[in-house]
């Protein structure tokens, strides 16, 4: 017996899925699994479960691509599993399906653009890197004096001090201290063993596509619930500062792309476009 599974998905618990469901609902789902959490997760409970639960001859129906894949990539990857597995995706925004000669030629210009985005953002991060260095900066934070370094680390051993507090008593950055700890070998937790986090500003403007239509300030009030829910969002002047962890520069380059183009699908879904500055040290990009 084949079945049809509906997949929706909001990026907040504060946002609904009824337009998604109302969607959904005209192709007859045997089962809809719906889930709250950012695009930019890679490990969502109810994909992975989605990916478990179909089987050869299944039908797989979201409302857009946005709601399914992280990046063109990670939609890329999703469809040529699905496709491996002779599932069929239909995604109703872009009139999608991978059983048509059309779907079938749609998959190989996503291929193409995946590739072209990440060339794109190679080449802007290198331009980045390239201005700063030319402006006699090499990336990366300032170096910090041994003194703070040592007076982060007793405060940190005497285990009075929360790390914020530390941090602002000290003026070092909270990724400095962890980087610290991390080279004297006294923390063991995975992920400071594992994490930095550095600070990012963002300036960003939201427009609507033409005159008839009202919703940026929707979209503002969705990203900024988005970025408050899992980047600790603030804003200073009126540029949002997010804290984000990352591994590696790379890692972080790839974080940075998905969170641009979790904020590009919220607006897109109320017919506006973003325009975003993204300021990071760590990236070489300054302002």
């Amino acid at each position: 017996m084949q079945y049809t599974y509906g997949y929706a998905r909001v990026s907040t618990k504060q946002q609904d899925l009824i337009r998604q469901l109302d969607l959904l609902g005209e192709y007859n789902c045997t089962e809809i699994l719906t889930e709250k959490m950012s695009g930019t997760k890679k490990n969502r409970p109810e994909l992975i479960r989605l990916k478990d639960k179909v089987r050869p001859g299944d039908s797989i129906v979201v409302e857009s691509f946005s709601r399914l894949g992280r990046s063109t990539k990670d939609l890329i990857e999703l469809v040529e599993y699905f496709e491996s597995k002779n599932v069929k995706l239909i995604s109703i925004k872009e009139n999608f399906d991978t059983n048509t000669p059309q779907g079938k030629l749609m998959l190989t210009v996503f291929q193409a653009f995946s590739q072209f985005e990440r060339d794109l953002i190679a080449q802007r991060t290198q331009e980045g890197l390239e201005s700063a260095r030319a402006r006699g900066r090499n990336g990366g934070r300032p170096k910090v004096k041994e003194k703070q370094i040592n007076k982060a680390l007793n405060l940190y051993h005497s285990k009075e001090y929360s790390i914020s507090e530390i941090v602002e008593m000290t003026g070092i950055s909270q990724a400095t201290l962890y980087r610290y700890i991390r080279t004297q070998g006294k923390e063991k937790q995975a992920h400071i063993d594992l994490e930095n986090t550095t600070k990012i500003r963002m300036g960003l403007r939201i427009e609507n596509n033409n005159k008839f239509v009202r919703g940026k300030g929707k979209v503002r009030e969705s990203i900024e619930q988005f970025l408050k829910d899992h980047y600790n969002m603030e804003i200073i002047d009126n540029e949002y500062i997010i804290y984000v962890p990352y591994t590696t520069v790379d890692d972080l380059e790839k974080t940075v792309y998905d969170i641009l183009k979790e904020m590009d699908s919220e607006a897109d879904m109320r017919n506006c476009f973003i325009e975003a500055d993204v300021y990071c040290d760590e990236l070489g990009l300054t302002g």
